[in-house]
């Protein structure tokens, strides 16, 4: 949690946390903690070396849903799908650290083959707890933690308005790997495995 720490700090420092809400029910009441609103900004994946050739060999396409944008890269003689969501809001608090960020858009995964397919979308980023999760198949009672998300080797840069996060390692959680093997019919996915890298600009 390290990056997001130093993110809350970065926005504290520029001056752009909001006050304590007003209209405290008492003197004694504790403040609300203060929190950067965010108003845009963007979180891409790009699959792992060797995943998009696997999936594909497989007779498996994952297709961004729009809002989502997906390119395939070729670089240095590997295959790598790159998927970006746009943010759509959430908030960053500082004391204590915490907050979301909220995307639009998905990744449909088509079997070739056979039509079996599963969807995944709406993301938002747990910042307590370094999650992603989704709902699936467009129902919003069945959302689930689709990735963990490791910020050991992750990287900062701060703007004016808005801050970037790279290096972001995106690993599959048992319940995600259990969900896309049983709606597609495979046995390719596991818990932990790594998916990818994420970056994500956040505009305050």
């Amino acid at each position: 949690m390290r990056v997001f720490r130093r993110l809350a700090v970065i926005a504290a420092a520029a001056g752009l946390l909001l006050g304590p809400a007003a209209g405290i029910a008492s003197a004694g009441a504790r403040p609300a903690a203060s929190a950067v609103h965010l108003t845009g900004g963007t979180t891409s994946v790009t699959t792992a070396s060797g995943i998009a050739v696997a999936l594909f060999k497989n007779g498996i396409v994952p297709v961004a849903t729009l809002p989502g944008r997906e390119v395939i890269k070729y670089r240095h003689g590997q295959v790598a799908a790159k998927f970006g969501f746009p943010v759509t809001g959430g908030k960053v608090s500082l004391s204590p650290l915490g907050g979301y960020i909220t995307h639009r858009g998905g990744i449909l995964f088509i079997d070739l083959s056979t039509g079996k397919k599963i969807k995944v979308s709406d993301f938002v980023i747990s910042l307590s707890h370094g999650t992603l999760t989704g709902i699936v198949n467009g129902n919003p009672k069945a959302r689930v933690t689709l990735f963990n998300l490791s910020l050991a080797h992750a990287t900062l840069k701060a703007g004016r308005h808005s801050v970037r996060a790279s290096g972001i390692v995106v690993t599959l959680t048992k319940t995600a790997a259990s969900a896309l093997d049983a709606a597609l019919g495979t046995k390719l996915f596991s818990a932990g495995l790594k998916l990818g890298t994420a970056s994500t600009v956040l505009r305050f």
